[in-house]
């Protein structure tokens, strides 16, 4: 069974609006590497793709900012599996997981992968 995302913080405070240059491009490498299903899009006011995994959106919009100062952490439930996942399917730059404590005292073993699109996501499974 695939590891399931459970919940999405955008980095910026904004999960459904993090900053791409191409959205149709970002959406269509997420859908094919990451598992996500495109469920909406737009181009009110900017152009706009919404994705989703597991019931939990992430928003790729065309709205000037920078991709590379931005992007969502996800909580998993089996972050061991979804790093499997995400290197056998070419997700960008996968790193090691590694075990942290949050500054509220939870802790969660994570990794970061950066996407082509200059996104970084932080994936972790609380412990």
């Amino acid at each position: 069974m695939a590891a399931k995302l459970l919940a999405a913080f955008g980095y910026q405070g904004d999960a459904l609006n993090l900053p791409v240059a191409e959205a149709d491009a970002s959406a269509a490498f997420y859908v094919a590497t990451m598992g996500f299903a495109e469920v909406e899009r737009g181009d009110e006011p900017v152009k706009r793709v919404v994705i989703e995994r597991n019931g939990v959106r992430m928003g790729l919009a065309e709205n000037g900012g920078d991709s590379e100062q931005d992007g969502c952490a996800f909580h998993t439930d089996d972050v061991a599996a979804l790093r499997e996942e995400l290197l056998a399917s070419g997700a960008g730059k996968v790193g090691e997981i590694k075990s942290e404590t949050r500054p509220d005292g939870s802790e969660f073993d994570a990794f970061f992968v950066i996407a082509p699109d200059g996104l970084c996501f932080w994936f972790g499974e609380k412990k």
